[in-house]
């Protein structure tokens, strides 16, 4: 495992790759196209969010964060149950979303933090990232989300899959109704 650090034409290719990769991720979420947006998916996915809580200074590291496994957060799932979400979004009678949210999904500052093994061999990569998500329900409704991402991407032929995402909200009380909408 390489830390990712800046240098060399492979560092600046392999960044445009996981960049792309990301904003194409994106673009199938906005378009919702939920059965390919899932295809993108590694079969022993992680997809978590916790719940932020306010507490003292010095104690952010330890407890700012709920654990995954541990208690409660906004998600703690995996391929098989998002599936289950997106197929229940296709029914066209799921409460939170009839009619669908109009939605953006915005990505940026986007860095790669790891490179398993090389840059020039890459089999996992590591990528941090920043998000704004924009949700727009019905007449009146309307959503920002905005937070932090790491993911980890594993090369799937030319292309990669998300093993592993966990994503962080800048908030700690969501003023939205429900979380329904994927990140």
């Amino acid at each position: 495992m390489i830390a990712a650090t800046v240098g060399g034409p492979e560092w600046f290719a392999l960044k445009h790759d996981a960049e792309e990769f990301l904003y194409m991720e994106a673009d199938l979420l906005d378009q919702r196209r939920f059965r390919e947006w899932l295809d993108l998916l590694a079969d022993d996915l992680v997809y978590f969010m916790p719940v932020r809580r306010n507490v003292k200074f010095g104690q952010h590291d330890e407890k700012e964060n709920t654990r995954q496994g541990e208690g409660i957060s906004w998600f703690d799932e995996d391929k098989w149950t998002l599936g289950k979400r997106v197929e229940q979004i296709l029914t066209g009678v799921h409460y939170a979303e009839e009619p669908l949210s109009r939605v953006t999904h915005m990505v940026s500052n986007v860095r790669l933090l790891q490179v398993t093994p090389s840059p020039t061999d890459p089999a996992e990569i590591v990528v941090g990232s920043r998000f704004l998500v924009y949700q727009n329900r019905v007449e009146y409704e309307t959503n920002m989300f905005v937070g932090r991402r790491t993911d980890t991407l594993r090369r799937h032929g030319e292309s990669w899959l998300i093993a592993r995402r966990e994503m962080i909200l800048e908030q700690n009380v969501l003023l939205a109704k429900n979380l329904s909408i994927l990140f």
